[in-house]
């Protein structure tokens, strides 16, 4: 009896078969779930928030795209708007801008209130707008600290404290936070970003469940290293802006393949992603398993980074 035929063949294919209609209907119903989502970007003129941008419009989502740059979110509209849809019955929207700064709490506010009062309800929440950080602890002002921990920290989670109860009312909602893997480790001059998404990491686990009672769902992504300008426009000890592309984040992964990630976690309601290569990944199981260890590398790439910069 030939078992490859008559058995492992027919196994391996029909197995092959199910994991096919699992994927199709996996991505069925993320097509159905983001479909017509009204669903709020914040930092959407740059970087990952305008690649996320393209990819929840070409999905179909009703969008409310906010920054700071008014002339920006307009330039933005208008690319989404000339896009080519290559799916088949997906309408798109025009969508609706809110100009505000997170670093405010008053306009966040006041940016909630318009949202809500333009379009009713919100049904996904992405609080992607942050400022990166680069200087030692010893030379940072608290006054910096406080800047990156405004628009890092507590900026998102004033708007999410403001669009969460008419989520709760409705029983429907979906909030996301992207952190960063610097939400798990910390590395040596990343002090104050790596403090501000540690505390984004914690406050939507408690967040996350505390209202699965109300059928509202949390997801917390961890992007790696991304090209974007997120280091040219870090604060540095000083408060100055310290205009480096740094090599890691030359060298990352592009925006556009982390906003399909993002748009992949949210349309299967997933509670937590890493988004990073395999150094990153293992930095993050490290950290736990053999902190000893880890401690050890941190402290001599610190060595390193202080005597490259002293050369």
């Amino acid at each position: 009896m030939d078992l490859t035929s008559t058995v492992i063949i027919p196994l391996l294919f029909g197995s092959l078969g199910i994991f096919a209609v699992f994927r199709l209907l996996q991505w069925m119903r993320m097509r159905t779930y983001l479909q017509e989502a009204v669903v709020v970007i914040t930092g959407a003129t740059s970087g990952l928030g305008k690649e996320c941008a393209k990819a929840f419009y070409a999905a179909g989502s009703r969008l409310v795209l906010c920054g700071r740059d008014s002339e920006k979110l307009k330039d933005l509209v208008q690319q989404l708007s000339t896009m080519t849809n290559h799916r088949k019955n997906v309408s798109t929207h025009k969508p609706h801008t809110v100009v505000f700064d997170l670093s405010d709490t008053k306009t966040v506010l006041d940016a909630a209130e318009e949202i809500l009062k333009y379009l009713g309800y919100v049904d996904i929440l992405i609080n992607n707008a942050g400022i990166s950080f680069r200087g030692t602890v010893v030379d940072t002002g608290l006054d910096v600290d406080k800047k990156v921990m405004e628009t890092n920290y507590f900026g998102p989670i004033a708007l999410t404290k403001a669009l969460l109860p008419s989520m709760i009312k409705r029983r429907q909602g979906h909030i996301v936070a992207i952190s960063s893997v610097q939400g798990k480790i910390s590395i040596p001059f990343r002090s104050a970003y790596a403090a501000s998404k540690h505390a984004t990491q914690a406050f939507f686990d408690c967040l996350r469940a505390e209202v699965d009672q109300y059928d509202i769902d949390v997801t917390v992504i961890s992007p790696g290293y991304i090209q974007t300008n997120l280091s040219l426009n870090a604060v540095t000890a000083d408060g100055s802006r310290y205009g480096v592309m740094d090599k890691n984040t030359a060298e990352g992964q592009t925006a556009a393949e982390v906003a399909q990630a993002v748009l992949s976690a949210v349309g299967l309601k997933k509670k937590e992603v890493l988004v990073a290569g395999l150094t990153p990944f293992l930095a993050v199981y490290l950290r736990n398993l053999f902190p000893r260890l880890f401690f050890t590398l941190m402290a001599t790439r610190a060595k390193k980074e202080r005597k490259a910069k002293d050369s």
